[in-house]
């Protein structure tokens, strides 16, 4: 039985993507192309001015009321005339309005930059914007071009994993911006994939558990394990305490270890495995190492497993998942895969893919099964 649900939605959902892939492409048409070529090799100014505006909480300040520049410098300490520069420059780009000389309020897409937005993306824009994420891209991209090894590695002597155990403040970050996600994806993970044909998600690589809690809110029969380091996993117990209602919690339990040594075991067939935008961070042969201990820990039991991944074009790919590829490779020995990479590493696991579940977003879930 196929787990795919909302089948309209997402179709219409794909074709949407492919229409706006098609928009993106506009300028390059139009525009003549020096003007253009270095409107894209200036684009870092608008990334600086979007960090700073974050840094600075202006969204959260702004909040629902219009407010000139003296009072909005007033409450971030900050000088007016470069506020006001800051945000004309924003506003031009459509992050907030300038609804009169001098004065601004949030808009649409401002407003995502406000931490009380429930799918706010200060996070993920701090976290991209930090010097650990940027100086690699700004000093080591050439060098990792040229050499193949991982920018991030270059600049910094060591793994972006292993950096994150050693800096806490970077970790707390990156934890926080990959909890973030579900702003960018939404929950189509939990609404158009079925995931009442079975008991329990182990979630493994789950952080604090928000995608297994998704899920859990739509299922009550389901319970969910999250799986992921140890630190992660000490921050993760206490994180949901009076956020959500206790009986709900009480469905959700954590477990810490490293997956490339073992996940916990399946008990039958009504366990599921989740892994949400892992194996896109590690090399071919530790996602085989990875998918090996996933082969053996669902071994007799009929278990599935949930891998939700971009899946790139064979050719020409659509910009978001090209982009990620090139994050990857700056900071990680991962890459974004196309279906054809993602099923070599199947073969290569004891494992086959058993169906692609579209969502409604710019990620899908292969779901595969031990071979017969």
């Amino acid at each position: 039985m196929s787990l795919q649900r909302n089948s309209g939605a997402v179709h219409r959902f794909a074709k949407l993507m492919k229409f706006a892939a098609w928009l993106q492409n506009i300028p390059n048409k139009i525009m003549p192309a020096p003007f253009r070529l270095i409107q894209v090799g200036s684009a870092f100014w608008q990334s600086r001015a979007l960090h700073v505006a974050v840094r600075l909480d202006i969204a959260s300040v702004l909040g629902d009321e219009c407010l000139p520049v003296e009072v909005i410098a007033a409450e971030v300490s900050a000088q007016p005339d470069a506020i006001h520069r800051l945000l004309r420059m924003l506003a031009a780009m459509g992050i907030f309005a300038e609804v009169s000389p001098r004065v601004f309020r949030n808009n649409a897409l401002s407003a995502h930059l406000s931490e009380d937005h429930p799918n706010n993306v200060r996070a993920m824009i701090l976290m991209h914007n930090s010097m650990e994420m940027s100086r690699p891209w700004y000093e080591q991209l050439e060098q990792g071009v040229r050499s193949g090894e991982v920018p991030f590695q270059i600049s910094y002597g060591s793994e972006l994993y292993s950096y994150m155990d050693a800096h806490a403040e970077f970790d707390s970050l990156f934890a926080r911006a990959m909890d973030g996600v579900e702003a960018l994806t939404g929950d189509s993970f939990a609404t158009d994939f079925d995931w009442g044909q079975f008991d329990r998600i182990i979630d493994v690589g789950g952080s604090k558990g928000s995608k297994s809690l998704a899920i859990l809110k739509r299922y009550p029969h389901l319970s969910a394990l999250v799986f992921d380091r140890n630190q992660v996993i000490q921050a993760a117990t206490s994180y949901w305490s009076g956020k959500e209602p206790p009986a709900l919690f009480s469905r959700l339990t954590y477990q810490a270890g490293d997956l490339l040594e073992s996940v916990p075991a399946a008990k039958n067939d009504k366990d599921i495995y989740l892994l949400s935008a892992v194996l896109h961070g590690m090399n071919d042969q530790n996602c085989i190492k990875v998918l090996n201990n996933l082969t053996a820990a669902i071994a007799g039991t009929g278990a599935r497993i949930a891998l939700m991944e971009l899946v790139v074009s064979e050719v020409k790919a659509a910009f978001a998942s090209a982009a990620s590829d090139m994050q990857m490779f700056m900071a990680t020995q991962g890459r974004e895969r196309t279906l054809t990479e993602w099923q070599n590493l199947f073969d290569q696991s004891g494992l086959v893919l058993e169906e692609v579940v579209g969502l409604q977003s710019i990620v899908k879930i292969l779901v595969l099964k031990l071979k017969d």
